[in-house]
């Protein structure tokens, strides 16, 4: 995740970035690429961003706090480690958190934005132009709410990928091949959400145009949903999602 967004930044930006990471990596030619801090020499930079896997961040973060100026903000994609422990590592700074979700890796994800502490306005709207860049954004004013966001949207392409698997294999369990059940699905959904993203109509409007009374679709949505056991599982898929991130953080 950390390189998609990196490179994006790169592409879409003025930025300049450095990156620190003992890997031998391939990054485009405007990005520094050092393997530790002492490569840095002398650098300060106006803004640190943490990608790493959360369990690596206590040892690593201090490290490089030095050469984050006096007035610099930390920013960080790491989920399951919260603003207040990035803010302990470096007291008097203030701190961005971004949760993208997966499709920001071509452009179209959903990210949500928390600040932690007083975030300059000028680094909230650098932080801001980064997220951009990955698609939507939405700021959420504590972080409990960017746990929930996490539910919904951070954990949300591995609900859909489940779905759109299940959809699949059953349309297959109706005599398609793979390839062609496959296509079906993904083409079905792919147009239906087009059509939802341009209408004004509601969700639930848009689901009564196209059920007929004793149709196929509506014997289809009754088998889904006619006793409300499908919503009662979302619900519950966001619930237990929602606490697990609490749990981490």
């Amino acid at each position: 995740m950390g390189g998609a967004l990196l490179k994006a930044w790169a592409e879409k930006t003025d930025h300049l970035f450095a990156v620190a990471d003992p890997a031998k990596l391939e990054l485009p030619e405007n990005i520094t690429h050092v393997r530790s801090v002492d490569e840095l020499g002398e650098d300060i930079f106006d803004y640190l961003i943490v990608a790493l896997k959360p369990q690596l961040i206590d040892e690593v973060l201090p490290t490089y706090i030095p050469r984050l100026a006096p007035s610099g903000v930390i920013s960080s994609i790491a989920a399951g480690y919260s603003a207040e422990k990035l803010a302990a590592h470096a007291p008097g700074r203030s701190v961005i958190r971004i949760m993208p979700n997966l499709p920001a890796v071509i452009g179209k994800g959903v990210s949500g934005l928390y600040a932690h502490g007083s975030v300059p306005e000028t680094a909230s709207g650098v932080i801001e132009q980064l997220a951009l860049c990955s698609g939507e954004i939405v700021w959420v004013d504590n972080e409990d709410m960017l746990d929930r966001l996490t539910a919904v949207a951070g954990s949300g392409p591995g609900y859909v990928f489940e779905m759109l698997r299940a959809y699949v294999e059953a349309a297959e369990e109706l005599g398609f091949s793979g390839e062609d059940a496959k296509n079906l699905v993904l083409g079905t959904v792919r147009g239906t959400l087009e059509l939802a993203l341009q209408s004004d109509s509601s969700l639930e409007d848009l689901r009564k145009n196209v059920t007929s009374k004793g149709g196929t679709t509506a014997a289809g949505l009754d088998a889904l949903n006619g006793n409300g056991e499908y919503s009662e599982l979302i619900r519950n898929t966001l619930q237990a999602a929602y606490q697990r991130a609490t749990e981490l953080r």
